[in-house]
């Protein structure tokens, strides 16, 4: 890892907490809130993931919640779209629809028909990597859409729960690894 890296890693793991039996009980949940208040430290990891993907990347697509607030500062900083990815029947025009497992549920997000062109290059972003579900299912319905998903950045993986493992042969970058 590179200096300036291990400077963004130190950055985020000082500004995020752990919060116990969150959503529900045996889940260790990562807070980022107060990463996200403080406004210089949230540059710093956007400018980090903007510096890797200029000129690489046609839109940046975020999953719902905190890859939202992520997904579109970094588009913002690129100078490129954004793409929610949301929970089902949250989007109000038609969807595709992919499934999925989380470490403590199933799952299903959608994303507009119309919002990801066929031959776009696609940045998928997201807070945490657990189990790898969420950005799998992203992953394809980015695919299904016909473009193409040039990376996924991630800000915190969980290494224990082995979610790159399901994103296997996919260029994963991640700030933190705990």
């Amino acid at each position: 890892m590179t200096e300036q890296g291990e400077q963004i890693s130190e950055l985020v793991a000082r500004l995020m907490r752990d919060v116990p039996d969150f959503p529900q009980p045996g889940v260790l949940f990562k807070d980022f809130t107060p990463l996200l208040g403080d406004g210089a430290a949230l540059r710093q990891v956007v400018d980090d993931v903007a510096r890797r993907r200029q000129g690489t990347v046609d839109v940046v697509v975020g999953m719902e919640a905190r890859g939202f607030i992520f997904g579109a500062a970094v588009a913002y900083a690129l100078g490129v779209g954004f793409v929610p990815v949301r929970k089902a029947g949250k989007l109000p025009a038609g969807t595709i629809r992919a499934d999925y497992t989380l470490e403590y549920a199933t799952a299903s997000l959608e994303v507009h028909r119309d919002a990801i062109l066929p031959g776009q290059r696609v940045l998928v972003m997201d807070d945490v990597l657990a189990t790898g579900g969420t950005a799998e299912a992203t992953c394809r319905l980015v695919e299904s859409c016909d473009a193409e998903v040039v990376a996924i950045e991630i800000v915190v993986e969980i290494d224990a729960l082995r979610g790159r493992d399901r994103l296997a042969g996919r260029d994963v970058h991640t700030l933190l690894h705990v």
